[in-house]
């Protein structure tokens, strides 16, 4: 078992390292581990997101939801924390999302563009902010250009900057894949270089290694490469994505080897919300479970 990053050896200022141990200490399990829920799939994918819980298409209820899984913190997009957020501020952590796209462009040149500022995150009082940055897109020169001023705001202004780490792009794609071990391993290191505080990765599939260069081709197991990605992060957070739908033992597995791997915690999505209000909070329970195993020191 690799030992969690403590926010002592994390390099930060004041200002971000008192929001972030409010995020992970008064809050969720309060144990220095972490459980996230993000809500911007409807801009990301569609509102077809929702067909299989109706109940998912209100954001009050996902903040809702937050509060009664014990959640330390919701991601959405800037319209829905102006309209909905301040109904429940202080008593669940705001991540402002400051970028996103659409699902329907093709992936191909993939770029997020901005549609919030930090300054705005200050004034809704957030806890951090979260930036996707397509790693291996032909636009990730935009793209670094945009992250480079959000990091420079998100440090003036002493706040948290998570980084939505995804590989994007065909290049990408005839290298294994989106979620391949090479792809997910770049991914987590470019945001590390790139100033994130903490970076969102998907789960590594080291069975992916069509075209990847050599050094992937190696027979590593799923622990073995999660592993590799928390410390290709260094001294930046690492939180897993649910991804895809999937069932409920899949999702606990990934929960398991993610954090066993070191990870800070895990933000979990659709996984959660697209089924019903008490199999949600089932769910969580069984994630909460894992999560309490792997407090930090």
């Amino acid at each position: 078992m690799t030992t969690r990053l403590r926010l002592a050896r994390c390099g930060l200022s004041a200002g971000k390292r008192a929001r972030l141990h409010r995020i992970l200490y008064q809050h969720g399990l309060g144990n220095g581990t972490a459980l996230f829920l993000p809500y911007d799939q409807g801009l990301e994918h569609g509102p077809r997101d929702f067909f299989p819980d109706p109940a998912a298409t209100d954001p009050r209820y996902i903040i809702k939801l937050a509060l009664e899984g014990g959640f330390n913190g919701i991601a959405v997009q800037i319209g829905l924390a102006e309209k909905f957020y301040w109904d429940y501020a202080g008593e669940v952590p705001l991540i402002l999302k400051l970028n996103g796209k659409t699902d329907i462009p093709p992936d191909l040149q993939a770029l997020s563009p901005l549609h919030a500022s930090v300054e705005d995150a200050v004034r809704l009082g957030a806890d951090a902010v979260g930036y996707t940055l397509y790693v291996g897109s032909p636009a990730q020169a935009a793209d670094c250009t945009q992250l480079q001023q959000v990091r420079r705001d998100a440090q003036r202004f002493g706040i948290p900057l998570i980084v939505w780490a995804y590989p994007r792009g065909e290049a990408i794609e005839q290298k294994g894949g989106k979620d391949s071990f090479y792809a997910v391993h770049y991914a987590a290191r470019v945001a590390s270089e790139l100033g994130a505080d903490v970076v969102k990765v998907n789960f590594p599939h080291p069975e992916k290694q069509t075209a990847v260069p050599d050094a992937y081709t190696s027979a590593f197991t799923a622990p073995q490469a999660m592993e590799a990605v928390v410390r290709a992060a260094g001294r930046t957070l690492v939180l897993v994505s649910g991804g895809s739908k999937a069932g409920d033992e899949a999702m606990l597995v990934k929960a398991q080897e993610s954090m066993a791997a070191g990870a800070t915690g895990l933000i979990f999505g659709r996984n959660v919300w697209q089924r019903d209000h008490d199999a949600s909070l089932r769910l969580v329970d069984r994630l909460r479970e894992i999560l309490a195993k792997y407090p930090v020191p």
